[in-house]
């Protein structure tokens, strides 16, 4: 693939842009199994992708045909291009995750569901439309942790019942947590299969409580990982990639 070609699939901008990138020796390039960066000024020559590590006005980056991400979501921020009231998620990403060419109406990485401004843990974001629809289709049945911060002591009763199923207003059909385990007085972690908005803090409601912090811990397999702190994002590993998609 050109030099050109390889930075515009990155999201470095244009393909124009990327040639001058190129021509004004802003762009390195390290092959694999190369001991070293080489500085390259032709923007047509052709370089293997696999391995590729490019460096690019002085930051690394490493070649990736599909992005796959995992961010802790910090508290104060929406997960919306367009936010209303908060910060978007998205300004926590580089430049050229929010401008990699996609054949969606929207350009960069997009985030896999939804989290109110308010609740923190991993989100996932991606460019693959293919990996971005088995993850969120309902149909998949997608299990999702919750660390739940109740209001008041969490009884044995409202266990029970959001294990049962409760009656959410615009639904008369009962929805049940997969799982529910009680962790301290005022603390559940909550599994979850569904999707539905606010869905946490509307059960937890249901059974005459109420959320006060809110924390996704786990998506299928892969957990948040601990070294991952509050509003810092890499790409997910293959390892982690094969946890998701099981």
């Amino acid at each position: 693939m050109q030099l050109q070609d390889i930075l515009y699939s990155q999201g470095f901008g244009t393909r124009r842009i990327c040639a001058g990138l190129v021509q004004q020796g802003r762009v390195a390039v390290r092959e694999a199994g190369a001991a070293g960066d080489v500085v390259c000024t032709d923007a047509t020559q052709e370089f293997d992708t696999r391995d590729l590590m490019l460096n690019v006005q002085g930051a690394d980056w490493p070649y990736h045909a599909k992005a796959y991400l995992v961010l802790n979501k910090p508290a104060g921020f929406e997960c919306s291009q367009k936010p209303s009231a908060h910060p978007s998620i998205y300004t926590l990403l580089p430049a050229p995750l929010r401008q990699r060419p996609n054949k969606s109406a929207m350009a960069g990485v997009q985030a896999i569901g939804r989290l109110d401004q308010d609740t923190t843990g991993l989100l996932l974001l991606s460019d693959d439309g293919q990996f971005i629809h088995r993850m969120s289709s309902p149909k998949k049945r997608m299990p999702k942790v919750y660390q739940v911060t109740t209001k008041h002591p969490v009884t044995t009763q409202q266990v029970e019942r959001l294990l049962a199923g409760v009656v959410l207003d615009d639904d008369p059909k009962p929805v049940k947590a997969a799982d529910c385990v009680q962790t301290g007085e005022c603390r559940i972690d909550l599994t979850l299969t569904e999707g539905k908005y606010h869905q946490v803090k509307r059960m937890v409601a249901a059974v005459g409580n109420r959320v006060e912090g809110l924390h996704r811990s786990q998506i299928g397999a892969l957990e948040l990982p601990a070294d991952l702190v509050p509003g810092q994002w890499r790409w997910l590993a293959a390892h982690e990639l094969r946890l998701l998609q099981g």
